[in-house]
């Protein structure tokens, strides 16, 4: 298990909205003028394109220059993707879909023999170098669309004297007492989360010795989220469903990027977790990054905010600030 431990009293500012980023709005812009231009050549001047690779003209122009047309139309739905990727992502998936497939097709009919390789030309400038743009495109708007919606956001004090578990209790209440160790397990679908938990299950013999409570925050539901703790035999802690991610945003844990949440290693762990632990369907926010927090008196005494979502917290060091 890894540590990344930090002491603190009071989380960062509250985090703002992330924005289109404008390389991907750009990129958008220019497939949509460069699809109407070479839409409008291939309208135009028809044989231009086989006569510049040496290859004979087509039996039948308009039919390419219907294929023309078509490219041109694509052009009109990327600029009109651009001015907003997250509402607009249909459009820039069918783009993908198409500049996916399209070379896939091209190597297939070349490798029968129906098409020479050198017609593969145009997949490059068509197809192959917008495959980055258009697939950071729809990362964006899978992000952006995932996000919980926004409330009244709520300061740490409020947070933890307002929002009260399954059983109507507050974290500053039930870190008043005695140390509170929080842990932000996502949501009942993740993998890493499940095992966070047998994590905490291992630990809490160690914990209840020290005077330790436990407590768990999370996105799912808390009929879902109590079957889960049950299996891991956490059914006895408080769990305070958080959806809206109130609770997750007042501890200033942030969503997390493509690297954090998909990066090879995740992927590697994940194979390892799923095995042990399973995987179940998205159930929240799927970038919200976890945490573990360990309070006092309603107070952050020590924290920990994943690198990644794969990380695995020492909880016995954690609770022993």
């Amino acid at each position: 298990m890894n540590a990344d431990l930090q002491t603190c009293d009071v989380p960062k500012p509250p985090r703002a909205s992330a924005e289109v980023p404008r390389w991907i709005v750009w990129s958008l812009r220019a497939a949509g003028i460069y699809n109407l231009v070479w839409g409008a050549w291939v309208i135009l001047f028809p044989a231009a394109f086989w006569s510049w690779l040496e290859l004979p003209q087509p039996n039948y122009p308009a039919l390419w220059q219907c294929i023309g047309m078509v490219i041109g139309v694509y052009g009109v739905g990327y600029w009109i993707a651009a001015r907003d990727p997250a509402r607009h992502w249909p459009i820039v998936l069918v783009g993908w879909l198409g500049k996916v497939l399209g070379p896939i097709g091209m190597l297939y009919a070349a490798l029968r023999g129906n098409l020479p390789w050198s017609f593969g030309i145009v997949n490059v400038w068509n197809d192959l170098i917008w495959w980055w743009p258009f697939t950071a495109a729809l990362y964006y708007a899978w992000r952006a669309n995932s996000a919980p919606p926004v409330g009244a956001p709520l300061n740490f004090a409020q947070a933890v004297a307002t929002i009260r578990s399954q059983r109507g209790r507050t974290l500053a209440e039930l870190s008043a007492p005695s140390p509170l160790l929080v842990v932000f397990v996502r949501h009942a679908g993740c993998t890493f989360c499940r095992e966070a938990l047998a994590d905490v299950a291992a630990a809490k013999q160690d914990l209840d010795r020290a005077g330790t409570a436990l407590a768990v925050v999370h996105m799912s539901t808390a009929t879902r989220a109590s079957e889960l703790l049950e299996h891991y035999s956490l059914g006895d802690i408080d769990q305070f469903s958080d959806p809206a991610c109130r609770l997750f945003q007042a501890f200033e844990l942030a969503r997390g990027n493509w690297w954090q949440l998909l990066g090879p290693p995740i992927w590697w762990r994940g194979l390892t977790a799923i095995f042990r632990h399973g995987l179940g369907p998205i159930d929240g926010d799927g970038f919200q990054m976890p945490g573990a927090f360990l309070l006092r008196g309603g107070r952050i005494a020590r924290a920990y905010r994943h690198r990644t979502a794969a990380d695995r917290p020492d909880y016995v060091k954690l609770a022993a600030a």
